[in-house]
């Protein structure tokens, strides 16, 4: 799981992304905040697509907020036991390598939602 910083709309949010041991994008969450509830919102929505495997392990950053949000998920039943949350401090050189593709899921996501940034937005063609 990585996250990084971004303007959307004017407002700052974070983009988060988890991306499986091949380095495929599983998915992607903008929230307001890197707090505990949204953790557990972003580890929800991973876990419930179609075409996610049980993890084993979930390799994070060193943000305390995942611990908690592992062992609330652990302790109400949507988190196997048996994963261990890995927190790792500089993940960025696992990431990067991966970082072509999320800007191309972030690309898919602005074409579908319509997030434009404003100075694109003025200079797009008309016709």
């Amino acid at each position: 799981m990585d996250e990084t910083y971004i303007k959307v709309k004017g407002r700052w949010t974070y983009l988060s992304r988890a991306v499986d041991s091949r380095g495929q994008t599983i998915d992607f969450l903008l929230s307001g905040k890197r707090d505990a509830a949204a953790a557990r919102r972003f580890f929800r929505k991973a876990l419930k697509q179609s075409h996610t495997v049980r993890p084993r392990t979930i390799t994070v950053d060193k943000n305390p907020a995942y611990p908690s949000a592992s062992k609330s998920m652990k302790k109400a039943g949507e988190l196997s036991r048996f994963v261990r949350l890995r927190q790792v401090k500089y993940l960025k050189d696992v990431f990067d390598k991966t970082f072509r593709s999320a800007w191309r899921d972030w690309s898919l996501f602005r074409l579908k939602h319509g997030v434009f940034y404003p100075d694109v937005a003025r200079r797009k063609p008309r016709g």
